[in-house]
């Protein structure tokens, strides 16, 4: 008992989120969480789940205080809303909207990612967002570093962004297909501002795609 009480009053004194202590069972968390966005989100439960498993390493590591998700879907085909922003504290989905991938990733549907310059593909795996700033290029943004050694780790110097555009809203989608980025996770110019302002400075996305590999190595979903 005086372990227990020790511990937990460490853990508001360094900050720690509710997820800190959800326990020897984590798999229990995840079930019971995406149950509950689950019945107000359609994001398919495996896809969900891996973002929660990735949620609860990154915390242990540090590198959230803010209890937000970013998901990204690129098994799902441009023209379908495919990134969610998830309020973990209060297990809400935020925002829900379109999200381009790479011009070399494929067409409508992504089906190739790189992590190397020049490429134009996305890449998959866990980052954590940057500060937001001015591009002169693509307006408002917010890069991203990826933490997966060999998935994303040359995310930022890729210049890999969140930003709007105009090609990743409900007018490209009534073309059949969203443009493509040169990497970037373009999304609505609509909502891109109150959407980076949201999960800015050190919250966590995850870009899934079912690639055997990944999902088989990657140090947050193992």
């Amino acid at each position: 008992m005086k372990y227990l009480i020790s511990a937990f009053l460490f853990s508001c004194i360094v900050g720690w989120g509710p997820f800190s202590f959800v326990s020897e069972n984590t798999s229990d968390w995840v079930n019971s969480e995406a149950r509950v966005i689950k019945a107000h989100a359609d994001i398919d439960t495996d896809v969900l789940k891996a973002g929660l498993r990735a949620y609860l390493k990154a915390q242990q590591r540090g590198l959230d205080r803010k209890e937000l998700l970013t998901v990204i879907d690129y098994s799902k085909p441009s023209t379908e809303k495919r990134l969610w922003v998830i309020d973990l504290r209060h297990s809400h989905v935020l925002f829900n909207t379109w999200v381009t991938h790479g011009q070399n990733s494929g067409m409508l549907n992504a089906n190739s990612f790189s992590n190397q310059r020049n490429s134009l593909k996305s890449s998959l795996g866990v980052f954590v967002t940057d500060d937001a700033y001015y591009s002169n290029h693509v307006g408002y943004a917010l890069r991203v570093t990826g933490l997966e050694r060999g998935i994303n780790d040359n995310a930022y110097n890729r210049g890999v962004l969140i930003h709007g555009a105009w090609y990743a809203g409900r007018d490209a989608v009534r073309h059949g297909m969203l443009g493509r980025s040169w990497g970037c996770m373009a999304v609505d110019k609509q909502i891109s501002r109150p959407l980076i302002d949201t999960i800015k400075n050190n919250t966590l996305v995850v870009a899934y795609y079912p690639d055997r590999t990944w999902l088989r190595t990657s140090s947050f979903l193992t």
